[in-house]
């Protein structure tokens, strides 16, 4: 499973991003897909998760600034950010989990300036 992410960039703070990441390869009818955070100096935190089914959960962090969403057609995953915080500032990364095993894209930068 190959995972593209992208939407990162730099924004004020109290402004809005959206990530994106497409799946492709071997992908699973059931299946997990969220995106993790990581800054400097910082372990990698789980931000968001969505199954295939639907149900989601978020990280205690971003509840109420941030949407997971997913296509299930286009095998992609959304990541709606709202009133973005210099602390958001991180590689977001996009995670795949289903029978065939768990995968990690590369990442893109999201910066919070303030």
């Amino acid at each position: 499973v190959q995972l593209q992410a992208s939407g990162g960039g730099l924004v004020q703070a109290g402004g809005s991003l959206r990530l994106s990441c497409v799946a492709s390869g071997s992908i699973s009818s059931v299946n997990v897909m969220g995106w993790f955070r990581q800054s400097p100096g910082k372990q990698r935190e789980l931000v968001a998760t969505i199954i295939s089914g639907g149900s989601t959960s978020y990280a205690d962090s971003v509840k109420g600034r941030v949407t997971i969403s997913r296509d299930n057609a286009k095998n992609t995953v959304y990541l709606q950010m709202n009133s973005l915080k210099p602390e958001d500032t991180a590689v977001y990364s996009c995670y795949y989990g289903g029978m065939n095993g768990n995968y990690w894209g590369q990442g893109t930068l999201v910066t919070v300036s303030s």
